[in-house]
């Protein structure tokens, strides 16, 4: 549910060429069932001429519910178009988090 509200609010703000938000709440120390850790891979050209910081902020910024109400971490990959294709359409694999699994 959590994941589908964030892919409706970028989705309608960024107009977005490719998007993946995947829900990694399960590699993370947190009680199972919990939606509370994402990775975002964001490709927009509305993000031509921006750094990084700049996108991410604006995305803060359109997901300020979620993060208020228990999203807990972001892990944002965002990109043009250009940038996407000069990648190979490929974002990061996400490292493994420190004490994950000890919770039931």
């Amino acid at each position: 549910m959590v994941r589908e509200q964030i892919e409706t609010k970028l989705r309608a703000a960024f107009e977005p060429v490719f998007m993946e938000v995947v829900d990694e709440s399960y590699r993370h120390n947190v009680p199972k069932g919990s939606e509370s850790h994402f990775k975002v891979v964001l490709v927009s050209d509305r993000f031509v001429g921006e750094r990084s910081l700049a996108r991410h902020r604006s995305i803060y910024a359109t997901l300020a519910q979620e993060l208020a109400d228990g999203v807990h971490a972001l892990a944002l990959h965002t990109y043009t178009t250009k940038e996407w294709e000069g990648l190979h359409n490929t974002a990061p694999v996400s490292p493994p988090c420190r004490g994950a699994g000890t919770q039931a």
